[in-house]
């Protein structure tokens, strides 16, 4: 049974909220959404840095300081390169997305039919993880005529990927808890 990813109970709800937070965040802007979203990711990690740097400062005395001043300071310079470059890096975000969206989908593709068996998965399972892949395969391919749309379509995806990874993550919860109560007891 691969539960790579999903040992944690948290790592899958914590990777599907965050993909419908950005996802909707990029389907409801008014302005251009892969910006909107190079923007939000540059706030966080100027956050990150500041943090990280006073973090480091206050516990320097531990010898941390070193690690975390670098630490925020490569955030910090990070995310003023992207606030200055948020056209250039949205261009990127796109393929960035599509990649995610293919590695995730077939992740999940993967680990639902590892588990198909043991959690009595029918077809209807797999066509949300499929629509995922077919859209990270989309966005590669950028049609032209999507244009100025791709940021609302990567939006959109991000969502159904945001969806299917809640999904499949209490799927496999279940069939972990399952796997693990039944070896508990074959213990005992």
């Amino acid at each position: 049974m691969i539960t790579f990813g999903y040992k944690n109970k948290f790592n899958g709800p914590i990777r599907a909220l965050t993909a419908l937070a950005i996802g909707i965040v990029m389907v409801v802007s008014k302005t251009n959404a892969l910006e909107l979203a190079v923007k939000i990711i540059a706030a966080f990690l100027l956050a990150s840095g500041i943090v990280s740097l006073i973090v480091g400062y206050r516990n320097k005395a531990n010898g941390t300081m070193g690690l975390m001043g670098v630490n925020g300071t490569v955030d910090i310079v990070i995310a003023i390169a992207l606030f200055m470059f948020p056209g250039f890096v949205a261009g990127l975000l796109i393929y960035f997305i599509a990649f995610i969206l293919i590695i995730f989908g077939a992740f999940q593709l993967v680990s639902l039919l590892s588990i198909r068996g043991a959690a009595g998965l029918g077809l209807g399972s797999f066509i949300m993880p499929v629509l995922v892949l077919g859209c990270g395969l989309f966005l590669v391919g950028k049609p032209a005529f999507v244009g100025e749309a791709i940021g609302v379509i990567a939006g959109a995806s991000l969502i159904v990927y945001g969806a299917s990874e809640l999904l499949s993550s209490w799927r496999m919860k279940n069939v972990i808890d399952k796997y693990e109560s039944n070896n508990n007891v074959d213990e005992q």
